[in-house]
């Protein structure tokens, strides 16, 4: 199978521990770019904090889909070519849910990461994307308009029985695990397979020819919607049997031997 798109996950599979891109990664990729391959960023991250890995990768004539799936940018003409948000008054919602089950809630706004609390959790999240953080008095008041996503954070054991509670309360939203600390939720039908696919099909790519690498369960519909869906050595032990293909660690170049295995071979 000739492959035409390789979708990557950022945190925990392209990235190393430290947040940078090995240089394994880095001249894999840019082999699998010569060859004609669209390498599409895919991450939880806001977008600013995804756009200067692209650059980093010389993608800025690509694609990166952010916000798990909820903003599709077309870096080359600086355009946002699909976007879905929560409403305003699903947020809080999701504010109450989260004071019902005692764990903290973020979103972001005009620019900033936004909260009315403070946690190790979230500092992660800061370190993450970088963001501005905006303590806020009162959640609801300051959430004046839609917002892209929230994220509940606890402690992981605790937080992994909110997540089925959530899902069986909110069936109408998008919900799943990005680290095992972050429970994300989006629109319904929201996630990072139907950006993929959205994507595929603007750019005439078939499911099949797609490559989709993750490591943990906001990456589990790409992965089991690409034609190749590929797990790094680090994922998420539940998620193991779920993809086609393991490869190394995001510490030991996974990303590197997927090109290497299956674009350039």
């Amino acid at each position: 199978m000739k492959y035409k798109m390789l979708v990557l996950d950022m945190d925990d599979t392209l990235l190393m521990d430290d947040h940078t891109i090995s240089e394994e990664n880095k001249n894999m990729l840019a082999l699998a770019k010569e060859a004609g391959v669209q390498i599409v960023l895919a991450s939880g991250r806001p977008t600013p904090a995804m756009v200067e890995y692209a650059k980093e990768l010389n993608l800025e004539d690509s694609y990166i889909i952010s916000y798990n799936g909820a903003v599709i940018t077309d870096l080359k003409n600086n355009e946002v070519i699909f976007e879905q948000t929560l409403t305003q008054e699903q947020i809080h919602e999701l504010y109450d849910y989260s004071l019902e089950n005692k764990t903290h809630i973020i979103t972001y706004l005009d620019g900033s990461l936004v909260s009315e609390t403070h946690s190790e959790y979230i500092d992660v999240e800061l370190n993450i994307t970088g963001m501005h953080h905006n303590v806020v008095p009162n959640f609801k008041e300051a959430i004046y308009k839609p917002a892209i996503k929230c994220i509940l954070l606890e402690e992981p054991t605790y937080l992994k029985t909110v997540e089925g509670k959530l899902k069986a309360a909110m069936p109408h939203l998008s919900v799943c695990m990005s680290k095992p600390f972050f429970l994300e939720v989006a629109q319904n039908g929201i996630d990072k397979a139907a950006s993929v696919h959205f994507l595929a099909e603007k750019l005439n790519i078939k499911q099949a020819e797609v490559i989709a690498v993750g490591n943990a369960g906001n990456d589990l519909t790409m992965v089991e919607y690409a034609g190749l869906g590929v797990w790094v050595d680090n994922v998420d032990p539940d998620l193991r049997d779920r993809a086609n293909v393991i490869v190394a660690s995001n510490n030991d170049h996974g990303v590197a031997e997927v090109v290497r295995r299956f674009i350039l071979n």
